[in-house]
C-alpha cells in the first residue's frame, strides 16, 4: 500500500515500492485548475483570497486562486472562481469538486479529502453598443387627426 506524507509545505511525497514520487504543490494546483476551468459556467479563476481583489485569470495562470494543503495521506484543495451570470452555482460547485477530485487522484495517486469552492465574483455578459440600441424600444409617435 502506498504511503503519502508531508515533508514540506511545498511538496507531497508518495512512497511506492520502487521509490518515491515528489509532487510540488504548484503541480497539484495546476491539475486542479485545469479541471476547474473546463466546467461549464466557470468564467475563470480568481487571484485574490486574502485581499478580496478578484482578478480574472486566463489559462496562463491556472494555479492562481488555488491553495493546496498536503496532510499525512491526503490533499485538500481550495479554489476561488468567478462564475458566469445565470448559471446554477451549487451545480457548478459540485461539478468542480468531482472533476478536481478525479483529476488529482488519477494523475497523482494522492487522496483528495476535500475541495472547497469560493465564489469570488460573477461575470456578466458584455453587450455591445449596437445590441444595446437594438434592445431599446422605439418611441411610439401617435398623431392626432
Amino acid at each position: 500500500m502506498a504511503d503519502t506524507k508531508l515533508t514540506t509545505q511545498d511538496t507531497a511525497i508518495k512512497k511506492e515500492s520502487n521509490g518515491t514520487i515528489t509532487f510540488a504543490n504548484e503541480v497539484i494546483a495546476t491539475i486542479a485548475g485545469l479541471a476547474a476551468v473546463d466546467i461549464p459556467g466557470v468564467a475563470g479563476m480568481s487571484g485574490g483570497f486574502v485581499d478580496g481583489v478578484t482578478e480574472l485569470l486566463g489559462r496562463k495562470n491556472l494555479s492562481k486562486g488555488i491553495r493546496v494543503e498536503v496532510g499525512s495521506e491526503e490533499v485538500a484543495v481550495d479554489i476561488a472562481i468567478i462564475v458566469d451570470y445565470g448559471t446554477p452555482v451549487p451545480e457548478i460547485a459540485q461539478n468542480i469538486q468531482m472533476a478536481v477530485m478525479k483529476a488529482v487522484e488519477t494523475m497523482t495517486g494522492l487522496k483528495v479529502v476535500e475541495v472547497n469552492i469560493s465564489i469570488q465574483g460573477i461575470k456578466f455578459k458584455e453587450t455591445s453598443r449596437k445590441e444595446q440600441k437594438e434592445e431599446k424600444p422605439e418611441k411610439e409617435t401617435s398623431r392626432v387627426k
